[in-house]
């Protein structure tokens, strides 16, 4: 976070001193106001061009393979993962039914059961949990 702000903190001061330039220059006479504005935006292109390109050669994340063997020991049942999966997915308890044809309180249960088994209060917290035990992928 500080790397971004100081980035864009120098942009401004860039930005800033080359506009006090183009003003000296501009009373000076020494050249008109299109100059002044081109010179402008070829600085943000490149400015632009440069981020850009530190944006797309940045590594992606490799995706984790699934550790089968911490499911088992969590006692997790392959109907129970399934529901995980599901709500890592971002489905409420209704379309988890739908999805797996079964009963929206069957769903209710596996979820109470998921929780208690990841210790996690929320829905949300059992997905970081399971992520961060790389039983679900990111």
């Amino acid at each position: 976070m500080r790397k971004t702000i100081f980035i864009f903190a120098a942009l401004v001061v860039a930005l800033l001193a080359l506009f006090q330039i183009s003003k000296y220059s501009l009373l000076a006479g020494n050249s008109s106001i299109e100059s002044i504005i081109a010179v402008i935006a070829i600085v943000f292109f490149v400015i632009g061009i440069i981020i850009n390109k530190r944006i797309l050669h940045q590594e992606k994340k490799v995706p984790t393979e699934i550790d089968h063997k911490k499911i088992e020991e969590l006692g997790l049942s392959k109907r129970e993962y399934e529901v995980l999966c599901q709500i890592a997915s971002g489905l409420s308890n209704k379309e988890i039914a739908e999805k797996l044809f079964v009963s929206e309180s069957t769903v209710k249960t596996h979820v109470s059961n998921v929780l208690v088994k990841l210790d996690a209060k929320r829905r949300t917290q059992a997905i970081q949990i399971a992520k961060e035990l790389q039983i679900i992928v990111n």
